[in-house]
């Protein structure tokens, strides 16, 4: 179920200005320009409504958790906006690969071998195919989706190499109950390791470290957008 904005939530304008600016100082800080970091305005459970108030306030780069959620409310303003890019940032099912390539733009889930071969079969398919990030559970938690630290040069390898998939960076989320500083690091270190350019991590909470330890995207959805409904 998604919400629409209304006045009476925080100026997603100011909202929006206010996590920019954290960004640029915080990349200045790290040795970097701010062009050099992405921001991915993550508006699940907003409605269609809240993306044009973040779109009429210059931002570009959204993303969604589910393609359910997405197929309701992107196509219109995809056709709007042809110059709006989605990001896929929740776990995808094999099953919803036909449908998260052909809506998508970047998909930062790719985490284990039945996805990649799902996705180049989609790919040879519908003739098109988003960038991809493999995403690493960086935490080893069995709730959470990616894969473990040590598979990743592996399903790089058959990712790219054997099907030849677009994969051009690495994506985590800390565990809530950790320093996100140490998941931080190691991503980037793997992403050395693996000759990959960018690192999506860091969100609300954490973005700004996130920047000063590396990142090239962040997304940021409720120091946006505000608050999200809790479910009932």
């Amino acid at each position: 179920m998604t919400q629409s904005w209304n006045p009476t939530r925080p100026d997603i304008a100011e909202a929006l200005a206010s996590v920019r600016e954290t960004i640029a100082l915080a990349a200045r800080e790290s040795g970097r320009g701010p062009e050099e970091v992405a921001l991915v305005a993550v508006a699940k459970t907003f409605g269609p409504s809240a993306v044009e108030a973040a779109y009429a306030a210059g931002q570009r780069v959204f993303g969604e958790n589910r393609v359910q959620e997405a197929q309701s409310k992107y196509p219109d303003l995809k056709k709007r906006h042809p110059d709006l890019m989605l990001h896929l940032i929740g776990p995808l099912q094999t099953n919803k690969a036909g449908d998260a390539l052909a809506l998508f733009d970047v998909i930062e889930t790719l985490d284990r071998e039945k996805l990649a071969r799902a996705l180049a079969k989609e790919r040879d398919r519908q003739g098109r195919c988003p960038q991809l990030y493999i995403q690493v559970n960086t935490g080893g938690e069995a709730q959470k989706a990616g894969c473990k630290a040590a598979d990743a040069a592996a399903l790089l390898q058959l990712s790219r190499d054997e099907l030849n998939l677009p994969v051009i960076g690495l994506m985590c989320i800390p565990p809530l109950d950790e320093p996100p500083a140490v998941h931080f690091g190691l991503l980037k270190r793997l992403a050395q390791d693996l000759d990959l350019e960018n690192l999506s991590m860091g969100m609300s909470g954490d973005y700004e470290a996130a920047v000063m330890l590396g990142a090239t995207s962040v997304r940021v959805g409720s120091a946006i957008f505000g608050q999200r409904p809790k479910p009932v």
